[in-house]
């Protein structure tokens, strides 16, 4: 059987640049089938160490903010011998500045032109995102040329081989809108599935989980849990500030912190799972989205009730996937503090509600989600989805190699 090789372009945790998460999750899966060789492309960089993850290689290959990157990417993917270029992408996934993250965005157009097949997951879309909360648009002017550019973009990016989404309305919009017929649902996936909720702790701690600073902003839950007036109630801000808002935590600390109020900085992926076990449940202070919430799967798995906004994409999301839980109006510090006290203070409704997205969780684990891309792989490249399916049995556990 011929040998797949399979290189993702995608950040990779430890760093904090978009989808890093995502992108760790995504090569242990693909890590784990056999008869494919899988090489992670991945940010160039001095001041991390990347994981060892079994039957995945990592090349260093872009820079975040870099002008070059469809031509690092294109290089390194040719000299690799790669069948297939799968492209883990947001569209701020490769700079925080405007021209390098556009630029970046060019990568699987390129890549297509140099003769290897390419697939683009695209985690967003210019037609559902706020420009101006994501850290983009500054003025009714600046929001129209961005969104020009992002439409641009997008037509780019659809010159892929195959373009992927994890939201059934983003499929829908790019069929009726740009007239695409080779576009796919791959759903988001969680990335794993252990053991059933565990009782909350005794004191309440209420979490929440992310980057920081553009539409993830904390003062509104930092302000509701005030509102409470209940001393026993602890807050952990996990994560890290948004690539757009260098310094926002640091200054919401400052202005905001006090006893009870806890933040993490960034959580090893090794810690995730306790953050989200040791919490009663998790807020997500959200005033816009711009896809589908890696942080409700993970709440999901872990069986951490999510107190969410009710914002369009988002509890689209938490019905057509299977999850629930409790709604507030976004930016309303009183409405959040009366959804928190409904689950804070009904036992039965945050087990029932952890209990749900655990089973939610459990039904569609990353590790499926990828035998969903190993079909389309093999069509582009072999004609034939079965022979790539056929060895994806997991492969025995091995250390994974730094090029």
């Amino acid at each position: 059987m011929h040998e797949l090789t399979i290189a993702v372009v995608t950040a990779l945790s430890p760093s904090s640049t978009t989808l890093s998460e995502y992108g760790l999750h995504l090569l242990a899966s693909l890590g784990k089938k056999a008869g494919v060789r899988v090489v992670a492309l991945v940010e160039d960089r001095d001041d991390i160490s990347y994981p060892d993850i079994p039957g995945v290689e990592i090349v260093p290959t872009w820079r975040f903010d870099g002008w070059s990157t469809p031509i690092r990417v294109t290089r390194t993917a040719r000299r690799i011998g790669a069948d297939v270029v799968l492209f883990n992408a947001h569209f701020t996934s490769f700079g925080s500045r405007k021209v390098p993250a556009a630029l970046g965005l060019l990568g699987p157009a390129l890549a297509r032109l140099a003769g290897v097949k390419t697939v683009t997951l695209l985690h967003n879309i210019v037609e559902t995102v706020d420009l101006e909360a994501a850290g983009f648009g500054s003025n009714a002017i600046v929001e129209r040329l961005l969104r020009a550019i992002g439409t641009a973009l997008t037509w780019i990016l659809l010159r892929s081989h195959l373009v992927t989404t994890t939201m059934p309305a983003y499929v829908d919009i790019l069929r009726t809108t740009y007239g695409a017929s080779n576009v796919a649902l791959t759903p988001h996936g969680s990335f794993e599935v252990p053991s059933p909720p565990q009782p909350p702790p005794a004191r309440p701690r209420i979490m929440t989980f992310g980057k920081f600073g553009t539409y993830k902003r904390v003062e509104v839950l930092i302000e509701a849990v005030r509102l409470l007036d209940r001393a026993d109630v602890e807050v952990v801000v996990a994560g890290t500030d948004s690539p757009n808002t260098p310094g926002y935590l640091a200054d919401v600390e400052s202005r905001l912190g006090g006893p009870t109020i806890h933040f993490t900085g960034y959580v090893a992926e090794e810690d995730v799972e306790d953050i989200f076990r040791s919490s009663t449940l998790t807020v997500f202070p959200y005033t816009a989205t711009t896809g589908s919430s890696g942080v409700l799967h993970q709440a999901g798995s872990y069986g951490c009730p999510p107190v969410l906004p009710r914002i369009g994409d988002l509890e689209g999301l938490v019905h057509e996937e299977g999850y629930t839980g409790v709604f507030f109006e976004p930016d309303d510090a009183a409405d959040l503090a009366r959804a928190i006290a409904g689950v804070l203070d009904d036992e039965d409704r945050r087990n029932a509600i952890a209990d749900h997205n655990h089973r939610a969780a459990a039904g569609l684990p990353l590790d499926d989600v990828v035998d969903w891309y190993l079909i389309h792989f093999g069509t582009l490249v072999l004609g034939s989805p079965v022979s790539v399916l056929r060895a994806s049995l997991p492969r025995p556990a091995e250390g994974g190699n730094v090029l």
